[in-house]
């Protein structure tokens, strides 16, 4: 039986989940989240998409993605693919590296794209792995609290603070207030 296609808008942001086989660690080391985050940058080279948050757990990752000129299919399949290479080759394993199909749910509106953006920069306060997001060295809130760290190309800060007034560093001020008033 064939699964049913998915149907995605190409205007609109996802959240987007993507889990280890049996929940078993997606990255077990330091280059293993330098590898993937190198591989965002080389798909988006060839395929340019929008994303705005971002974390990579130990076991799954979180994307806040839009894709207007090919489909998050086709992201998500590069990226799963080229990862789950790296990943058997480097630990000598075969099989699925990931559990399933990538989780996406269309994110509807502003209020939307703040609450999604929010459960991404906690996850790992509520995994209990740090105590603040932003010590939390895999995820893109560091890009929203430090205007001394450029982001990568890929990553769209601005989509997010402009959902804020005043200068940048208000903006930047209020973003993190918003992430924290939840912990």
């Amino acid at each position: 039986m064939s699964r049913r296609r998915r149907v995605i808008i190409p205007d609109r942001f996802y959240h987007i989940v993507c889990r280890g086989n049996r929940r078993d660690p997606l990255f077990r080391d330091r280059n293993d989240f330098i590898e993937i985050l190198h591989m965002l940058e080389k798909i988006y080279a060839n395929i340019p998409f929008e994303l705005v948050a971002y974390c990579f757990m130990t076991n799954h990752f979180h994307l806040q993605l839009r894709s207007q000129e090919a489909s998050i299919s086709k992201v998500m399949a590069l990226l799963n693919k080229r990862y789950a290479n790296y990943y058997n080759t480097k630990y000598r394993l075969t099989g699925h590296v990931f559990e399933k199909r990538f989780y996406s749910e269309l994110i509807e509106d502003t209020t939307g794209m703040l609450e999604v953006s929010r459960y991404i920069f906690l996850n790992p306060v509520k995994a209990r792995m740090v105590r603040s997001p932003e010590h939390y060295p895999w995820s893109s809130f560091h890009f929203y609290t430090n205007s001394k760290i450029l982001p990568p190309r890929y990553l769209d800060i601005e989509r997010l603070l402009n959902y804020f007034p005043g200068t940048v560093e208000e903006r930047r001020q209020q973003i993190v207030e918003f992430v924290a008033a939840s912990q």
